[in-house]
C-alpha cells in the first residue's frame, strides 16, 4: 500500500490542466473499514495536503458523527476522491474532479483494502462513477434512495456550505439518512 500511495503522489498525469499545479491528496490502508469517496480538494486541501481539512470536512465529520481522530485514522477511514489533485476554479465554484484519476488508480487502491465494509459515495461524479445505471435521475434521488446501495455503498450530496439551499428544501436528508448513516457508522467502527 505505501509503494502505490507514493507513485500517486508523484503522479503528474493531468498537471497541465491543474490550475495549480499536482498535488495528490489521497489516504488509504490494508485495514481500512470506509472509504470515501467525494470529488476533489479544495484550495485549502491543496494548501495543507489534509483531506477534507476544510468547512466541507467538518461538515462531514458532523454527519458521521465522527471526531478528528477517528475520521484521520488511517485504519477507520480510505480517503479516495474522484480526482485527487484540485481541479482549478470554474463559472460557478470548482471546476469538476479531472477524470484520469479514478480509471488509473481506484481499482489498484481498493484492491488493497480488502477490510472496507463501506464506500461513502459524496456527489454525483462518486455516483455517476460506481452506480453507472443504477445512479437516478438526480443526486437527489439517488440520495433519497440510498438503501437501494446497501450495504456496500451510501450516497451522500457534497457537505459543502454551497449546498445550504438543498439542504434547506431537503429536510428529509437530515431527519432520516444522517440518523441511519451514523448507526452504520457506529455499527462498522463498533461506537
Amino acid at each position: 500500500m505505501q509503494n502505490l500511495l507514493s507513485q500517486i503522489k508523484k503522479c503528474t498525469l493531468c498537471e497541465p490542466h491543474l490550475d495549480l499545479g499536482a498535488n495528490p491528496v489521497v489516504t488509504g490502508h490494508k485495514n481500512a473499514k470506509i472509504g470515501i469517496i467525494g470529488q476533489a480538494p479544495g484550495t485549502k486541501v491543496h494548501k495543507s495536503g489534509i483531506p477534507w481539512h476544510d468547512a466541507s470536512g467538518k461538515q462531514l465529520r458532523k454527519w458521521l458523527n465522527v471526531y478528528d481522530d477517528d475520521f484521520y485514522d488511517v485504519e477507520k477511514f480510505a480517503i479516495v476522491p474522484m480526482g485527487f489533485c484540485y481541479p482549478g476554479k470554474g463559472k460557478s465554484g470548482d471546476k469538476p474532479p479531472r477524470k484520469e484519476c479514478a480509471p488509473k488508480w481506484h481499482q489498484q487502491l481498493f484492491d488493497k483494502m480488502p477490510n472496507l465494509e463501506l464506500i461513502i459515495l459524496i456527489g454525483m461524479y462518486a455516483q455517476n462513477y460506481y452506480l453507472k445505471d443504477k445512479a437516478k435521475r438526480t443526486l437527489t434521488e439517488t440520495v433519497d434512495n440510498y438503501p437501494e446501495y446497501l450495504p456496500k455503498y451510501f450516497t451522500l450530496p457534497h457537505p459543502s456550505p454551497r449546498n445550504r439551499f438543498w439542504l434547506t428544501k431537503n429536510p428529509w436528508f437530515e431527519q432520516n439518512v444522517i440518523p441511519e448513516l451514523q448507526k452504520t457508522i457506529a455499527s462498522i467502527l463498533n461506537f
